[in-house]
């Protein structure tokens, strides 16, 4: 096993947040553990991280897919040894009316925006416990605190985000475990000072060190 002493693992990477989260991390040292279900973007990201001297690893699964992520996080524990750090970052960007989802658009967007998450917990927490240090954080989103009809799936997912966040961080009160969410009320723009992806993924490194932190941080 080659065991990374300190290991930020991404769940649905991609190139906005994902990149910009591994970059900050790299930053300080932070070998990057990829997990997405396309391989050729993965390779993509892999390829330009390592042009700018970040280690990462890459293993594929559908965040949606229970067994998939299982079998992927087993194989990244066995390859690199127990993440410091886990972002849980997958999400359906579905525009549809409330009126018009379905019941099996809903459910299966679901499994991607929150059940995933939950999976991802599940499959990490145990050695992050044993060994008495780790950051779990959610990327949240506005449609949380400000549903849209437009966007019924993705304002489901976010709220249930938001919540998984809140419950975890009270079942692990008094654990060294860290859980949160970074809620971004904005759309991610790289022309924007504020919604930059630069600028979000300095967020989630703030909560990740902050000696003491809640669960949400809105942004």
């Amino acid at each position: 096993m080659e065991t990374q002493t300190n290991l930020c693992v991404i769940v649905g990477m991609g190139e906005g947040n994902g990149m910009a989260i591994a970059r900050r991390f790299a930053r300080e040292g932070y070998a990057i553990a990829m997990v997405a279900r396309n391989e050729q973007k993965l390779q993509g990201y892999q390829n330009t991280l390592g042009a700018e001297g970040v280690a990462s690893h890459y293993f594929l699964a559908d965040a949606g897919d229970e067994a998939a992520l299982v079998t992927a996080l087993a194989h990244l524990q066995d390859q690199l040894g127990t993440p410091s750090v886990l972002i849980c970052n997958a999400a359906v960007p579905r525009m549809e009316s409330v009126l018009d989802t379905s019941y099996d658009t809903l459910v299966s967007d679901f499994r991607t925006n929150v059940a995933g998450a939950m999976v991802c917990v599940r499959s990490l927490l145990p050695a992050m416990e044993r060994q008495q240090q780790g950051t779990i954080l959610f990327t949240g989103g506005g449609f949380a605190l400000y549903p849209q009809p437009d966007f019924v799936s993705l304002s489901i997912g976010k709220a249930g985000i938001r919540v998984l966040a809140n419950t975890l961080h009270s079942a692990l009160q008094g654990s060294p475990i860290k859980v949160g969410t970074v809620t971004i009320c904005g759309t991610v723009n790289g022309d924007d000072p504020k919604y930059s992806s630069d600028r979000i993924a300095e967020e989630y490194w703030q909560f990740h060190t902050a000696e003491k932190a809640g669960y949400e941080v809105v942004y």
